[in-house]
């Protein structure tokens, strides 16, 4: 890609304050600024997030949003990166629910990956639907009227989802081939927020 294809295109990372896996939220967040995309990261408070490589502390990130404050139709796309505490805390997120919910309903693209759709189980949204993730998820995704695949990478319709770390290459691309594709969301003002400030280690 060069780096005109994402131009125009804002992606939303939806994390938790602490517990993210590193790699599934640096790895896109990258790609998608070195394709011309710009990206938000979003939490519950607009304060430092804490990454983890598995379970060992690696980068703090400032948070550019509240999730209170985080509306559907100013994304292209929404990402939802890994961990285990991460998803297992958004999943009790009333406005995570409330941002996933408008998200699908518009059909805006979101991505999940490993631990990710537990909160999309939450949400509501994945009755019927097939999806990639950690294997431990298989029986609440079962048990949320949804269908587990063994699969590394899945895509169905507007919702993309990969199995674990491993998988964040093919699942960044395609993320990124999704959003070259699809038309742009209506043009809306783009000042009030640019990006995250990277913050000292704790």
């Amino acid at each position: 890609m060069t780096a005109a294809n994402l131009a125009g295109r804002r992606v939303a990372f939806v994390v938790a304050n602490d517990g993210v896996e590193e790699i599934e939220l640096t790895y896109p967040w990258e790609a998608v600024i070195a394709a011309g995309g710009r990206a938000v990261l979003i939490a519950p408070r607009a304060e430092h997030v804490q990454t983890y490589r598995h379970l060992d502390r690696t980068g703090r990130f400032a948070a550019d949003l509240p999730l209170a404050e985080a509306v559907a139709e100013d994304y292209d796309a929404v990402v939802l990166p890994g961990g285990v505490a991460n998803p297992d805390i958004l999943r009790r997120d009333r406005d995570a629910h409330r941002l996933l919910r408008q998200a699908d309903a518009r059909g805006t693209t979101i991505a999940a990956i490993c631990h990710a759709p537990w909160t999309l189980i939450d949400a509501g949204i994945l009755r019927g639907r097939t999806l990639a993730a950690w294997p431990s998820l298989a029986t609440d995704l079962r048990n949320a009227g949804a269908i587990w695949t063994a699969q590394e990478t899945h895509v169905q319709a507007h919702l993309i989802t990969a199995q674990s770390d491993r998988d964040v290459a093919a699942f960044t691309d395609l993320l990124l081939n999704r959003l070259r594709e699809s038309p742009p969301r209506p043009a809306r003002d783009d000042a009030a927020v640019v990006g995250y400030t990277t913050l000292p280690t704790a």
